[in-house]
């Protein structure tokens, strides 16, 4: 008897299915697999059994019952445990505490004995003590440790709920080879023990080394399972995009219209380390857009960030035209000619509470040294911005929470098109935006990169990137590993790249 079992789960959010059909049979011993694109629906489908997505359609089993998880409680009374991608940890508290957490409640909460705590903490701390590294202490603040050992901790904690079911959701992102190596054996010790176990892993090498079957995910719905031992590389790579192996290779989509371009570089960039970044060097032409690809997570973000002087400390060289950038802040960035523009509005666009004209015109304010100014002149030309884009709204002076998603979106490029920049940097713009939205605002990048603009994107929808890049420079673990040109943009060789390099 299957110990879990999804038949034909879906989740919609407005017209946006995240997932159409997930079908999924995990069974007692088991590590089962679970792989997709990004965007595939791998994420939703995992969030629904752990409680925190609610289905709008299907069944869910449980050792043959059929059952509802609407919470995250409800999941762990069930026997399942996540670890989640981005850690779940309380980082002002200690390492025991976290690992204990899923233990307290009813004993007492965080005022449990402490050696009782250590205690408990100690059988899974056990398996990594070897790999631990300096700094690492029951009594240190989480928020003190490196990355890995934070990563490791978030395993422990995962452990210590003791459950029948795991996901692991890229459990061993940051983790170094010895450190993977001690995570492996604990699975095998959990699937001798019975244990089933969700993994999804960007490691390629991984997944055939501990797993024992896979399913793959592709637009929403759930189109294999097979066993590991009877499949490739390759063969998953082909299932996962639709798109056969190389030979002649055929494009994912025809060749975005703005291939010409002047010869000159806008962004040089020379050895750029930062947070998350490891020693990136690339450089784009006047009237080029370049994407970023590869895996959620490996570094394309951070890229962005790191040029607009958002990321805490970087090092390396960025020149933007004949220029040196100098200083490592947004100002500094946007003086010599650089923009950003994010998908995540509500903390790196919108103006919460500010009207839309005021949410149009801080950065021609601030690049004309502007202290007063008329509403009236500067209404005249942020309404131009915003026609650029065909933005919907009633007045300058309405609220940009009167705003939908995508007009939100439109003014928060519109701030830039007011004093255009050399360079826009685009971390997944059109992020919860709809397709109507979108379309028009990769028209007006088009056009931009027609004048001349030079455009960094990195978007999260795969087809977007493809469809609107002249080349993708695919990213691993904070490095580029290729650069996919003409008929080499194509799912397939974006994947292949991504997980060779993984």
């Amino acid at each position: 008897m299957p110990r879990l079992r999804l038949k034909g789960v879906s989740k919609r959010y407005g017209a946006t299915i995240a997932l159409g059909r997930g079908d999924l049979t995990l069974m007692s011993g088991e590590v089962h697999v679970l792989m997709g694109s990004n965007g595939s629906g791998k994420s939703t489908l995992s969030k629904i059994i752990a409680g925190s997505v609610r289905p709008d359609d299907g069944v869910i089993e449980c050792d043959g019952s059929v059952v509802t998880i609407p919470s995250p409680r409800a999941a762990r009374d069930l026997g399942i445990a996540v670890f989640y991608q981005e850690l779940s940890l309380a980082s002002h508290r200690s390492v025991v505490e976290n690992i204990c957490l899923p233990r307290l409640s009813g004993t007492g909460g965080l005022f449990r004995n402490r050696a009782g705590m250590a205690a408990a903490a100690a059988p899974f701390i056990a398996p990594f003590e070897s790999v631990l590294g300096d700094g690492f202490g029951l009594d240190v603040p989480v928020g003190r440790l490196r990355a890995d050992q934070r990563q490791l901790v978030e395993i422990m904690k995962t452990l210590a709920a003791e459950p029948d079911i795991f996901i692991f959701d890229e459990p061993t992102s940051a983790l170094d080879r010895a450190q993977v190596d001690c995570f492996m054996t604990v699975l095998r010790k959990l699937k001798a023990e019975g244990k089933s176990i969700i993994f999804i892993s960007h490691r390629m090498d991984e997944i055939f080394e501990i797993g024992d079957r896979v399913t793959i995910i592709r637009d929403g719905e759930t189109v294999s399972t097979s066993a590991l031992a009877d499949t490739s590389m390759d063969e998953i790579l082909r299932t996962m995009t639709g798109e056969e192996a190389p030979g002649p290779a055929v494009p994912a989509v025809a060749a975005a219209p703005h291939v010409a371009r002047q010869p000159s570089i806008k962004l040089k960039v020379s050895n750029l380390v930062a947070p998350g970044v490891n020693s990136v060097s690339f450089e784009l032409a006047a009237g080029e857009i370049l994407g970023f690809g590869g895996l959620h997570g490996q570094g394309q973000s951070a890229v962005l960030r790191a040029l607009f002087g958002t990321a805490p400390t970087r090092s390396g060289d960025i020149e933007v035209g004949a220029t040196r950038l100098k200083g490592n802040s947004p100002r500094a960035s946007i003086r010599e000619g650089l923009a950003y523009v994010s998908g995540d509005r509500a903390r790196d666009g919108v103006i919460d509470g500010r009207s839309i004209l005021e949410n149009t015109v801080p950065i021609y304010a601030l690049k004309n040294h502007l202290i007063t100014a008329s509403p009236r002149s500067l209404g005249t030309r942020a309404a131009d911005a915003l026609e650029q884009l065909q933005t919907k709204y009633q007045s300058l002076f309405h609220p940009i929470s009167s705003l939908s998603g995508g007009n939100q979106q439109k003014v928060i490029v519109s701030r830039w098109l007011m004093a255009p920049p050399q360079v826009m940097l685009l971390d997944d713009p059109t992020k919860g935006i709809d397709i109507a939205s979108k379309t028009e605002l990769f028209r007006v990048l088009r056009d931009l990169a027609a004048d001349g603009m030079a455009i960094l994107l990195y978007s999260s929808e795969d087809a977007e990137l493809l469809e609107n890049s002249d080349r993708v420079l695919v990213f691993n673990n904070g490095r580029t590993v290729r650069e996919l040109r003409g008929d080499e943009r194509t799912r397939y060789h974006l994947y292949h790249a991504a997980y060779e390099a993984a």
